[in-house]
């Protein structure tokens, strides 16, 4: 059972990150465009279906990630807490999203686009903690 899962769990987070990578490049080019522009519909009609596309995603790798530990005993080492942090804020992270998303569907965005360049950072970031943590185990 936990090949089955950790093959699922890193087949949705790709997916998910893929979405969590360019959805805020999308948001990047929003914040440079008129609102009353074609490029403006556009890029927001991209947003929105990349952020609906990506939404299941995100659940199937929470699910499995949340299920591998209690396959394998993990359940009480720090480590697993630890990325299961990681992945709470990435969730966070997600529904950030949408509320930026729904700031531009109404015309009320409020950040700037080099202020998106480094939200774009946050899940690398976060990729990066999931990642040695699950490697190097460190408690």
């Amino acid at each position: 059972m936990y090949l089955w899962l950790k093959l699922l769990h890193v087949f949705f987070i790709i997916s998910w990150f893929a979405g969590l990578f360019y959805l805020p490049r999308i948001f990047v080019n929003l914040a440079m465009s008129p609102p009353d522009s074609d490029e403006y519909r556009r890029l927001l009609t991209m947003a929105q279906k990349l952020y609906r596309f990506m939404t299941p995603w995100g659940i199937g790798a929470l699910i499995c990630g949340l299920a591998i530990p209690f396959v394998n005993g993990w359940e009480n080492q720090g480590w697993v807490h630890a990325k299961t942090l990681v992945g709470v804020l990435l969730v966070f992270y997600h529904l950030y999203c949408s509320a930026l998303l729904r700031a531009f569907t109404a015309n009320r965005n409020r950040h700037s686009h080099k202020w998106y360049r480094f939200f774009n950072e946050v899940p690398v970031l976060m990729m990066i903690a999931a990642l040695y943590l699950v490697i190097f185990k460190p408690f």
